[in-house]
């Protein structure tokens, strides 16, 4: 009883057999009066009125008028002339003014009220009114013709009432397994994923409701495979991170304690600069998991973005200087302050140059620009470098992701520097992207919101 299918079927059932049962009453009860007062009013019309008249015509009023009704057939009376039996009607006869002169049951009033006067026929002579006949039947007295057709009547509506019910329980149970079969293999497919199997997919199928269902549970499937693969990506890359420093930090140590390498400054520098990397790569890590806990701390204020491009050139101009390669700033007049954290722009910056020197060659350009963009200003940091391919464009903020993936950590930073830079952009209420074509260099761009400063989700 707890299946949905099941649960239908005796519905379809139910509702099916209620509708047939009240139809078929309805039906036998309106065909039942309907008949009664055919067979009723024929028998007035044929013989009741007819003799009637010839009364009147004979007498000239409704004197002893009670010979005319005990001569018409009754309940187990044959009727003359070869006429079929009958319902006995119970009869009450007034004259032209509604007082009565003839009641079968002796219980009628003086005179009709005016609602019975309606319900009752006229007994007309020569075109004028002489009477009123008010015919009842009590159904008690059938004629065997009649009680015949009745019954077959009945049994014909009992068994098409079988029928269709029948009908309708066989359709109800296929709407009923085809409604249900999408759920159950929903619900095949969500065990399957709860244990793990995270490549289930169902068919989309069904009715509008149900497909809605079944596509909203492709998508969670789809977003958990996506996630789990890039959390197991994430723990290998943090994993194969982790291993260089240490390795070389155990390496160097243990030929310290064997007295392979002396005890020197130099030696003991090198380790230093090992832990080093190892912090910083906690820091990224840290960083990168408040961003996507969306527990950065920001600190928005109104800030001059031409002060922060200038900033950025001064600081990383003599960097350049040693690499042979132009470092300007292009900054367009009237820009409009923007509502962000000073500190965490800087750092996007700062990131955005450090690639742009590491990939630009001696001789090349790099030009740090900000423009207006609609509602807020747009940084670009663009560099002579070898450019991006579409599918490099398409993982460069993926998460340990490296250009050249056999470049050194000490040279090529964790792998995560776009990526956090993406998230502190996005935490600001800002967009972030790439623009490159191979061989003609790299544009890095994000675009913060003017002030004044609001929330930021």
């Amino acid at each position: 009883m707890r299946k949905l299918w099941v649960r239908l079927v005796l519905a379809f059932a139910g509702v099916a057999l209620l509708a047939v049962l009240g139809v078929g009453l309805l039906a036998n009860y309106q065909l039942t009066t309907g008949f009664h007062r055919y067979v009723m009013g024929h028998q007035v019309e044929q013989w009741v009125l007819p003799a009637l008249r010839s009364y009147y015509l004979r007498t000239g009023d409704w004197d002893g008028v009670e010979a005319v009704f005990r001569q018409l057939p009754g309940p187990g009376q044959e009727v003359k002339r070869g006429q079929h039996r009958g319902n006995h009607p119970h009869y009450t006869l007034t004259d032209a003014s509604g007082r009565v002169v003839y009641d079968e049951t002796g219980s009628a009033p003086a005179r009709l009220s005016p609602t019975e006067r309606r319900q009752a026929i006229p007994v007309e002579v020569d075109g004028q009114t002489v009477g009123y006949l008010l015919a009842a039947s009590d159904g008690a007295a059938q004629g065997r013709a009649e009680a015949a057709f009745l019954q077959l009547i009945t049994r014909s509506l009992m068994l098409a009432g079988l029928l269709s019910a029948l009908l309708a329980l066989l359709v109800g149970l296929g709407m009923a397994r085809h409604l249900s079969a999408p759920l159950a293999r929903l619900a095949h497919a969500a065990r399957a994923l709860s244990q793990g199997d995270l490549s289930q997919r169902v068919p989309v199928s069904g009715s509008e409701e149900v497909s809605e269902v079944m596509a909203a549970f492709n998508e969670m499937a789809q977003a958990l495979e996506r996630s789990e693969t890039l959390r197991q990506q994430m723990i290998t890359d943090i994993a194969h991170e982790l291993r260089t420093p240490i390795t070389v930090i155990q390496g160097n140590l243990q030929a310290l304690l064997d007295g392979i390498y002396p005890l020197t400054q130099e030696e003991i520098a090198q380790i230093y600069d090992e832990t080093l990397i190892l912090a910083r790569l906690v820091d990224d890590l840290r960083a990168l998991t408040q961003a996507d806990a969306g527990q950065l701390s920001l600190s928005l204020d109104a800030i001059d973005p031409a002060e922060l491009v200038t900033q950025a050139v001064a600081v990383f101009q003599d960097a350049a200087r040693e690499k042979a390669i132009q470092l300007q700033a292009d900054i367009a007049p009237h820009l409009p302050a923007i509502c962000a954290d000073p500190q965490r722009v800087r750092q996007v910056i700062y990131n955005l140059l450090s690639n742009a020197l590491r990939h630009t060659p001696s001789g090349g350009q790099i030009r740090v620009i900000a423009l207006p963009d609609g509602d807020g200003v747009q940084f670009i940091v663009a560099d002579s470098g070898p450019g991006l391919t579409p599918e490099e464009q398409a993982r460069v903020f993926d998460r340990f992701w490296r250009a050249d993936a056999s470049r050194s950590r000490d040279r090529g930073g964790s792998g995560l520097g776009l990526t956090i830079a993406k998230k502190l952009i996005e935490a600001q209420g800002g967009a972030m992207g790439v623009e490159s074509e191979p061989g003609q260099g790299a544009r890095f761009w994000f675009v913060l919101p003017k002030a004044p400063c609001h929330a930021v989700s």
